[in-house]
């Protein structure tokens, strides 16, 4: 897997996290195939705003739950989750968490190569996601931005990466029954959150040519397909 991720760097301060480890991959990718190209859904698409209000009300029933066992009035919420602390569950650290969400799964249109050696997911925005594939085993790499790996799980196919200062991503890939849906859930935790963040992109299939869409060969980029303008 490579990912170019400078404006990842960015928000490392403020979302120093940890992940978890992937669980263990199948060998088995028979039927799975996501090749091919791919323009995002909006509507059938997580929103950022809706997903992280239901994040917020999580972590503030989490907060009342601690506050009345520890023998505190569960009607005054934690001041540093309302007004963006640097504790635990602070505002700052839930905003981060849900920018770098949505910074690393915002692209529009993705071009997908796929066969018997690996997959490269190409994207419109500044980062791919390269696996090769080792009969099912997960592989990862040591890189200077941290540590990398890809595999199988069943039908799925999971990118996860592990930045310094413990900063975690996953990209969970899945492909819908008949082949024309593709679902990516990137999911980004943190030890200052205490719930990881995670935004479901629903992408469309979508044919060289069609009508609204422009596609082209590129060297750097192979097929890349954008909106056509009005």
């Amino acid at each position: 897997m490579v990912l170019r991720l400078s404006s990842v760097l960015l928000l490392l301060s403020l979302v120093a996290c940890g992940s978890a480890p992937p669980r263990e991959a199948t060998a088995s990718r028979v039927g799975v195939d996501f090749g091919g190209q791919w323009s995002l859904d909006y509507g059938m698409s997580d929103n950022l705003q809706a997903s992280l209000n239901v994040l917020v009300r999580e972590l503030q029933r989490q907060a009342e739950r601690r506050a009345q066992a520890a023998g505190a009035d569960p009607r005054i919420p934690s001041a540093s989750l309302l007004v963006g602390g640097t504790g635990s569950d602070s505002g700052s650290a839930i905003i981060g968490l849900a920018q770098m969400a949505d910074l690393v799964s915002r692209s529009p249109l993705l071009d997908i190569t796929q066969d018997q050696q690996g997959i490269r997911v190409r994207r419109e925005d500044d980062f791919s996601l390269d696996c090769d594939f080792h009969e099912g085993r997960p592989q990862a790499v040591e890189t200077p931005l941290g540590r990398e790996l890809c595999a199988w799980d069943g039908h799925q196919l999971v990118f996860v990466l592990s930045l310094p200062d413990g900063l975690g991503i996953r990209h969970r890939l899945t492909l819908g029954p008949d082949g024309q849906l593709l679902n990516i859930a990137s999911t980004v935790s943190s030890d200052r959150v205490s719930q990881p963040f995670t935004l479901n992109r629903v992408y469309r299939r979508i044919e060289p040519g069609a009508q609204g869409f422009s596609c082209q060969q590129t060297l750097t980029r192979g097929t890349v397909c954008t909106t056509e303008a009005d």
